[in-house]
């Protein structure tokens, strides 16, 4: 076991002015014993704008995922005027004949952002193209 010393100097007495003081040996840890300072992390700016760009950027890819989709992905063929008396099952016959009319319903409801199936004469309605 080894130890290390120091000197320590200790002030002048008060009751004794001019006289010198006497230096005396105190112990300093050495070995596993001494503390280092822990430091703290410090970043650039260089750093913070990495961070800046990296948050941004997935914010924008989140964004572009969850907003992609839906009606913009249908492709429209054309679109209709609704007539008196008719409803969205006979549209949806008439205007792809080649799909089940259950799925050209709600084919034209996605493409519209219908809620229900009700139509009222003189609507517009965007008949999607036929997959």
């Amino acid at each position: 076991m080894s130890a290390a010393v120091a000197w320590d100097v200790a002030p002048l007495q008060a009751g004794m002015p001019g006289r010198p003081a006497r230096a005396h040996l105190t112990s300093v840890p050495c070995g596993d014993a001494v503390v280092e300072p822990r430091r703290s992390v410090r970043l650039t700016r260089a750093g913070r704008l990495a961070i800046t760009l990296t948050v941004l950027a997935a914010a924008v890819a989140l964004a572009v995922a969850l907003f992609t989709g839906g009606a913009s992905a249908t492709t429209i063929d054309h679109s209709t005027t609704v007539q008196p008396g008719q409803t969205l099952s006979e549209v949806a016959a008439s205007q792809l004949p080649g799909v089940p009319v259950a799925d050209a319903v709600a084919q034209i409801q996605l493409a519209n952002d219908l809620a229900s199936d009700q139509v009222h004469a003189g609507q517009t309605l965007l008949i999607p193209a036929v997959r």
